[in-house]
């Protein structure tokens, strides 16, 4: 979540073949350089292709799925409901150096803008404003606390068997805020069955409403931007960037494609956007007129931006 920036690696580089039931094309699975991966039917949820998927490992910012999945669920949600940002969830951010939605002190941006705000460009002020607004109790730490207890009631209801939540935003002060490949996938499979949820990490850029110091957030996700600063691989539908130095480069995705949907998570991964390319070519066959993972590999490298 910490901002910085970094350049994409021209090739694809090397790493441990996967192992996998194949898909109908029968080829091999691409090696990647992720240390825990997997690939998932969107639809029916077979495992097509996985390396270490059921080892705990930190998630940085793809915690915010659970985040948005929690919130998203509450009974009776109103989605205009405007919450007061209060300076504690801008110092927090200062603190922490993490990624921010750049909120304003006393601005009161909707549960909606919260959310966008929260997932295109990872603020970790605006998930501490969704987790103080929707936890119970008298403190900010009551409520928050609260809050990742939803978070863990989920992953429980969900049988994410290897997950632990410790943080509403990725940002574990214990580091016991870990998931694995698999479990990730089981929660983003369940997370796309909701509209809301699948019109958040799709967008590519929403207006602040004046609620920010920019005028409009931008989606991290490499995957659905168009070039020059993105990838805009087609079919792309989102999910979720996440970088901390303890977990690494972490990426959740999913893509429609012929007819077929994927699901994909890449932990602790330094090329994850080629590799998610590489994994969607192999898994859904390449988009028609487009380039292979590998010819976009050999084009200009794209920052990325880290989140």
């Amino acid at each position: 979540m910490r901002r910085a920036r970094g350049t994409l690696a021209v090739t694809i580089a090397a790493g441990a073949l996967l192992t996998a039931t194949a898909p109908a094309q029968a080829a091999p699975a691409p090696a990647l350089t992720a240390a825990g991966a997997i690939v998932i039917d969107g639809t029916n949820g077979a495992t097509l292709t996985a390396k270490d998927a059921d080892t705990k490992r930190p998630m940085a910012s793809t915690t915010k799925i659970m985040t948005a999945v929690v919130v998203a669920t509450l009974p009776g949600l109103d989605l205009d409901q405007k919450v007061t940002v209060k300076q504690e969830y801008l110092d927090y951010v200062y603190v922490q150096g993490a990624s921010s939605a750049q909120l304003k002190a006393g601005a009161t941006p909707t549960v909606r803008q919260l959310l966008y705000g929260m997932m295109l460009p990872s603020g970790c002020d605006a998930a501490y404003a969704l987790a103080d607004t929707f936890g119970s109790g008298t403190t900010m730490a009551a409520r928050t606390a609260d809050f990742i207890a939803k978070m863990n009631a989920k992953a429980k209801e969900l049988g994410m068997a290897n997950t632990l939540f410790d943080s509403f935003d990725g940002i574990s002060s214990t580091g016991n805020n870990l998931s694995s490949p698999r479990d990730l996938a089981t929660l983003t499979r369940h997370a796309m069955t909701s509209p809301l949820f699948q019109t958040l990490v799709k967008t590519t850029t929403y207006s602040t409403g004046g609620t920010a110091a920019v005028a409009a957030w931008s989606n991290t996700n490499l995957l659905i931007q168009p070039r020059p600063t993105g990838y805009a691989v087609p079919g792309a539908l989102g999910v979720k960037t996440g970088t901390t130095t303890a977990a690494g480069k972490c990426l959740v995705f999913s893509v429609t494609r012929n007819g077929k949907t994927i699901i994909g998570v890449l932990l602790n991964d330094e090329e994850r956007y080629m590799d998610s390319m590489a994994l969607t070519d192999w898994a859904l066959g390449p988009a028609a007129g487009s380039k292979t993972a590998l010819q976009r590999s050999n084009t200009a490298p794209i920052p990325d931006v880290l989140d």
